[in-house]
């Protein structure tokens, strides 16, 4: 794992990543991350596609391609769901998003489509 850089505020070498910021806490300060190197590859260089392979970017709106199930749930997502103002985060399941009448939910990018 890489360590992170120290507060450019206070110096403190406690800070913690949130989301695609990088925070303090001890004095509150928050920054962000373009430019740090995370795992070998800088965040903005991470590329996320679709099943289509079209780049994917926070806020785009994606549609589910396939019938998936929720785990946990006997709900089900249907194809042709619309999901607007989508996340990327890292991890197995890259795109964080709410779905009506489901609510928040983790998807892998190759079920989605750009719309």
């Amino acid at each position: 794992m890489t360590p992170l850089p120290p507060c450019p505020a206070c110096n403190s070498e406690y800070t913690y990543e949130d989301g695609s910021q990088l925070v303090c806490p001890e004095c509150a300060h928050e920054w962000s991350v373009d430019g740090f190197e995370t795992g070998g590859e800088s965040v903005a260089e991470r590329s996320i596609r679709d099943a289509n392979g079209t780049p994917l970017a926070d806020g785009d709106t994606i549609t589910v391609i396939k019938d998936l199930k929720v785990k946990g749930s006997s709900l089900v997502v249907k194809v042709g769901t619309k999901v607007k103002n989508i996340r990327l985060v890292d991890g197995d399941h890259d795109i964080d998003c709410r779905i009506e009448g489901i609510g928040a939910m983790k998807l892998k990018s190759e079920f989605v489509r750009k719309v």
